[in-house]
């Protein structure tokens, strides 16, 4: 980059000649500081900036100077040579920071790289406290300021006790170069001092400041620690009266409070007041820690003390003649206690709702039942001191009941290939009751339960012939009960079902069919079901056997029965099996095909004896006498001709071969019938009809086969 003024200069021929001078550039900007980068807190400081640049010519240049620390602007000149100084007389800590120079001299600017300046150590921190002399539990608040120096700074404040370590709290404080600490006064603080000393980060290390000065703060007492005693003071036995009494001297009554502790729960407390006192009969729980607290405002001072009673009798022991026993049998049970005779004994049932008292005496004899089952306790009394005895658990069992055993479903059957789930239920008894399972005399599942137990078979086969029975026993002394053997029904599902018929395929127009569906295998009953495949499933038949295969029988076929059938057979084990459908075609009955080509004949031969019949009378009434002789021979010689043409005629129809369309058939030659008489030559076809045997057909189709079928004979 550079500047230049340029010059005009006349020549000879009259143009002018450009000259160029005052071309300068920036070549470096650049800070130094004096003495060093690192600056000792309260020494001056010099940051220069300089400004190197080329020029052209020796010309004269105005230089602005700005520069800035952390970004902001600290100082500004304007200077005729390319080095400006900001000085700083007594550093500070707030002094340290980023420092970079900007140099514009006419249009152009040049910016030096910045640098960083640390000024070491800060300035001494002062200390106040809002209050001289105190009494315990009160607070002094203290203030440490630095108003020398920038935040974001830290404040430690320190509590110093005679021959203690002194107690360190650091408060930051990121706005201000000042803070505030509340000190709460405790007991045993007589005379306390405070110092404070701050902190800042640079370059991510702490720098601390120097120790501001000590404050001194005496503290009185509000009320002097509290004195405990009991009496009697020794020898304290079960019964005996013990009172306690907790006292303080305070220098003002107001606010004051006395509470009396053991194991942290309050036993008594009194306000206002310098003395108290708490009384009871001592019992073996009364031994331990006593702990009487006063407290005033925020003060608090505590005294100690430890309490041993004696015991005066030991627990009584309960003792039963049996813990398990039958319904209707005897229960004595006896309280007592070792080495001790002279009590007041009582006998107690222990109840969810409250303790039922049975007997005030040291024995107690009853005959049981089940609700007796509980728990017992006896308690004994001397000199006002009741001491109860560890329970004990007394179980009273009714016999069970013979247990039965069924399956879960219902029905004493299961599916093959399905787990069996059998349930043991004893209805009496008491509980908990053990129930085992047997398959044949395999004991198959043990269980503990209060009145039924179930067992999953999942190994189930097809010719087992183990029954099943359970059996289930308590703590009663009567025993083991036995159920009655289970004999379940193994179902096997339907497999394989197939369906034919007779006749197969195709059958005659109102003659009858018989349908036949069979299984490979299943469980008897079996329901049999026969369908036609239409949109919707139709059900035509259906029927249960007890055994593999059932037949239908549909007397009557028609042409609208035509289609394709199935069957689908079932069992009790709710699996339907599907045949593969077969086709059946209803036909043209044999006698009508007999009749359509009789009615066929007989119009061919009606229509040619007309023909022939006006032939000859035209040719009669043109030729008269002797062309009837003519007609007459001309008859024998197409007589004669058609019968010597029988054997080369090529139309001939079977009666089993004429078929499937002889309405259509029929329908078109009535429909042909006028133009062929009216036709200049008549063609004549002769038909040989053969005779039909209706019941030959018939006995043929009830001789076929059942295709398709694999019980077909």
């Amino acid at each position: 980059m550079y500047f230049s003024w340029e010059r005009h200069l006349p020549t000879a021929s009259g143009s002018e000649l450009y000259t160029q001078d005052k071309v300068f550039t920036f070549n470096t900007v650049e800070i130094k500081v004096e003495p060093s980068f690192k600056v000792r807190n309260g020494a001056p400081m010099s940051i220069i900036c300089h400004a190197d640049i080329s020029k052209s010519a020796d010309f004269q240049l105005k230089y602005n100077f700005t520069i800035f620390k952390d970004r902001r602007l600290v100082f500004m000149t304007v200077s005729d040579t390319g080095d400006a100084r900001y000085e700083v007389p007594v550093a500070k800590s707030s002094d340290t920071g980023d420092y970079q120079c900007t140099v514009k001299a006419d249009k152009k600017t040049g910016s030096s790289d910045p640098v960083h300046v640390w000024v070491t150590g800060m300035t001494k921190p002062t200390l106040t406290a809002d209050k001289r002399d105190v009494l315990e539990g009160e607070v002094v608040k203290l203030r440490c300021e630095l108003p020398e120096e920038e935040p974001p700074l830290q404040f430690c404040f320190r509590k110093i006790k005679t021959n203690s370590t002194p107690r360190e709290t650091c408060v930051p404080e990121p706005y201000t170069n000042f803070s505030v600490l509340e000190v709460s006064v405790e007991e045993g603080d007589n005379i306390l001092q405070f110092d404070c000393f701050g902190r800042r980060n640079v370059k991510l290390e702490w720098e601390d400041s120097a120790h501001s000065n000590k404050t001194l703060v005496t503290v009185r007492e509000p009320f002097i620690k509290p004195t405990l005693t009991t009496v009697p003071s020794s020898n304290v036995t079960e019964g005996d009266q013990i009172q306690f009494e907790c006292s303080t001297v305070v220098v003002r009554m107001h606010d004051i409070e006395i509470i009396l502790q053991k194991n942290k729960s309050i036993l008594n407390s009194v306000q206002d007041k310098k003395l108290l006192r708490y009384s009871t009969v001592a019992t073996l729980e009364d031994s331990g820690e006593y702990l009487c607290k006063v407290e005033q405002g925020g003060a608090s001072k505590t005294t100690k003390l430890n309490v041993v009673v004696s015991e005066l009798f030991p627990k009584p022991t309960l003792v039963a003649s049996m813990t398990k026993l039958d319904k209707n049998k005897e229960l004595i049970l006896n309280c007592s206690i070792n080495g001790f005779q002279k009590a007041n004994f009582s006998i107690i049932r222990k109840n969810a709702n409250g303790d039922i008292p049975l007997k005030n005496s040291q024995t107690l004899k009853m005959r049981v039942n089940v609700n007796d089952t509980g728990s017992y306790t006896c308690k004994a009394e001397v000199k006002g001191i009741v001491k109860e005895s560890k329970p004990v658990r007394i179980n009273v069992y009714a016999p069970v009941s013979k247990p039965t055993l069924s399956v879960a479903g219902g029905l004493p059957e299961v599916v093959l290939g399905k787990p069996l789930q059998l349930i043991c239920h004893s209805v009496m008894g008491t509980p908990p009751k053990t129930f085992r399972f047997y398959k044949g005399d395999d004991v198959e599942k043990i269980v503990i339960n209060d009145t039924y137990a179930t067992f999953l078979d999942e190994n189930i086969r097809l010719n087992d012939q183990r029954g099943y029975r359970c059996d289930a026993r308590n703590n009663h002394s009567s025993g083991v009960k036995t159920s009655d053997i289970l004999n379940v029904t193994v179902v096997v599902p339907v497999r394989d079902a197939s369906l034919g018929s007779v006749p197969y395929g195709e059958v005659e127009d109102g003659s009858e069919i018989a349908f036949l569906c069979s299984v490979k295998e299943g469980s008897l009953p079996i329901l049999f079901r026969f369908f036609k495949k239409t949109d919707n499933e139709v059900l035509l038949f259906e029927k249960i056997e007890h055994r593999d295969r059932a037949m239908w029988h549909k007397e009557t076929m028609k042409r609208q029965d035509t289609g394709t059938y199935y069957c689908v057979a079932s069992n009790r084990a709710n699996v339907d099996v599907r045949s593969q459908p077969i086709t059946i075609s209803v036909i043209l009955a044999a006698w009508k095909k007999g009749v359509v080509a009789a009615l066929v004949l007989i119009t061919i031969a009606g229509a040619g004896a007309l023909a022939l019949w006006w032939f000859l009378r035209k040719k009669k009434k043109a030729k008269g006498p002797s062309m009837e002789m003519s007609g007459s021979a001309l008859a024998a010689n197409l007589t004669s001709e058609k019968l010597a043409r029988q054997p080369n005629d090529g139309d001939y129809y079977s009666g089993s071969g004429y078929i499937e369309d002889s309405e259509n058939h029929m329908k078109s030659t009535d429909e042909n019938k006028g133009p062929d008489l009216e036709s200049a030559e008549v063609e004549y076809t002769e038909v040989e009809v053969s005779t039909l045997d209706p019941h030959r057909d018939s006995m043929e189709n009830r001789h076929s086969r059942i295709s398709g079928h694999p019980d077909a004979t």
